[in-house]
């Protein structure tokens, strides 16, 4: 089955946006979501549809929801707010349609977790986010937006969390170098808010025995 790849439609803005565009007294900007790759029905025989349907058409709502995302962060860039806040909700409405489809398409959930947070709908997009994430725990872009979801709510502990875990898989990665950024961003502009302490360092990997005795 053939990818159907839509690329990123913000650009290089995801760590600048989440550093620089900061607002003084506000949490981060979030970062765009990730670049999609549903897979597409093909009429090449040479490699047959191996999608459900109802996964297939999860995917062609992923891609539409992923779509309306972009055209609403172009909105938000060029001040249309209430234009942005229109595709933002047909966004939602579409990645919804996606995981009733399919309730085991973890990236549709972490869209959906995206979408909300768009909206001001918090606990629909905590909840989105633990859906992807009990599905596929090291899923890193569902990691650091839970963890900037956190810092928006003015919890930085939590944030820090996730990018413990993020760091745990990979400390190089995009997702993390984002999420510290976006957390001692945060910390700076909430000094009396915030510890300044740095953001903890990764911890040795321990087994499931020694978590269960630090427990």
């Amino acid at each position: 089955m053939r990818k159907l790849r839509i690329p990123a439609l913000v650009g290089g803005l995801t760590l600048a946006a989440a550093v620089a565009l900061a607002s003084p007294g506000g949490a981060p900007e979030p970062s765009s979501p990730p670049p999609s790759t549903p897979s597409v029905p093909t009429t090449d025989s040479a490699q047959p549809a191996t999608a459900s349907p109802a996964r297939a058409e999860a995917e062609q709502s992923y891609a539409l929801a992923y779509e309306e995302i972009g055209k609403a962060n172009k909105n938000l860039e060029g001040g249309k707010a209430k234009n942005a806040q229109k595709m933002f909700k047909r966004a939602l409405g579409r990645v919804e349609n996606a995981v009733s489809l399919d309730p085991t398409y973890h990236e549709a959930w972490n869209l959906l977790g995206y979408s909300a947070r768009r909206l001001g709908d918090y606990d629909k997009a905590f909840m989105a986010y633990g859906k992807c994430l009990d599905l596929k725990h090291d899923y890193a872009p569902a990691r650091e937006y839970l963890g900037e979801a956190w810092l928006e709510k003015g919890d930085a502990a939590k944030a820090r969390e996730q990018l413990v875990m993020l760091e745990r898989f990979n400390p190089e990665s995009e997702e993390s170098k984002t999420l510290r950024a976006a957390i001692e961003t945060y910390a700076s502009a909430h000094p009396d808010g915030v510890k300044a302490e740095a953001v903890p360092a990764v911890p040795e990997t321990l087994s499931t025995s020694e978590n269960k005795d630090k427990k």
